[in-house]
């Protein structure tokens, strides 16, 4: 099935879908500063609910996220998901 690209070709996941949340996993790697703002921005995502999807991968895939300020950091993937193969859903 194909799913429509956001203007930087970002797949436009549905919201139960996971693959959403490896789209804003994958953002937050790839983005220099990685705010709210710039994620929403990057993956058309809803500002109100990055921070409820990242509470989501930490909760069904063990990822480890910091917030500091407003900037994300990922210190752990955790033991589900590759770094890789996540990445792939950004740009597929």
């Amino acid at each position: 099935m194909s799913y429509p690209k956001n203007q930087f070709g970002v797949p436009q996941y549905p919201d139960h879908d996971a693959r959403k949340l490896f789209v804003l996993l994958s953002a937050i790697d790839l983005l220099e500063r990685p705010t709210v703002s710039a994620i929403a921005d990057l993956t058309s995502q809803n500002r109100e609910t990055i921070d409820t999807d990242i509470l989501r991968l930490r909760e069904q895939f063990g990822v480890v996220l910091h917030k500091v300020g407003e900037i994300y950091h990922i210190e752990s993937w955790g033991d589900v998901l590759q770094k890789d193969g996540v990445m792939r859903f950004l740009k597929s």
